[in-house]
């Protein structure tokens, strides 16, 4: 199983976001557009797991001491990792420093089970859009120049999900394989 651990993000969010790629995405078709419906917070790939694995996973999840809601808030749009020679458009996530402990907390729950730690700082923000290509990146420019400074919307997570991502030619497609709250109460 491909794995992965995510925060979600409200439909009011989901919908903002659709309407400004909807803007965006006749600028840039060389681009790989995600599905907006599957978009998340990832907060830790894990990658191809093993079924027995997969319950030390959920397991390690449960046992994260437990954390305060973390408010959320999405706005802006960005390059990976550059302007100038771009590979991800990414859509901004701002959040108080508990979110970047908590993203810690998974990486050293995993630590534990021989999960390697990720080698890059977290960077929370949502994959709008992946390039091969420069081929269209001046009309996106404009276009995100255009838009001006753009706000999605605010939340506050209340829960992380451990994700079973199946890679197919439409896109991936992601089953919820367990839930905890923040309070530490585990649901499946």
């Amino acid at each position: 199983m491909r794995l992965f651990v995510a925060l979600d993000i409200p439909d009011d969010v989901r919908t903002a976001i659709h309407a400004i790629v909807a803007k965006l995405r006749p600028e840039c078709r060389n681009a790989r557009w995600v599905r907006i419906e599957g978009l998340h917070v990832t907060l830790k790939f894990i990658g191809e797991t093993s079924a027995e694995k997969t319950e030390m996973i959920k397991t390690a999840l449960a046992s994260i001491p437990a954390r305060a809601p973390i408010p959320i808030e999405f706005r802006g749009l960005g390059f990976f990792p550059n302007e100038r020679r771009p590979r991800v458009l990414w859509a901004g996530i701002e959040a108080s420093t508990d979110l970047a402990a908590f993203a810690e907390a998974v990486e050293t729950a995993f630590a534990a089970l021989g999960i390697a730690r990720e080698e890059r700082a977290f960077s929370p923000h949502l994959t709008l859009a992946r390039f091969d290509t420069p081929r269209g990146l001046n009309a996106l420019h404009a276009a995100i120049e255009k838009a001006g400074p753009v706000e999605f919307g605010v939340t506050t997570a209340k829960e992380f999900h451990l994700y079973q991502s199946v890679l197919k030619p439409g896109g991936a497609e992601y089953t919820r394989l367990a839930t905890v709250s923040f309070a530490g109460r585990k649901s499946e």
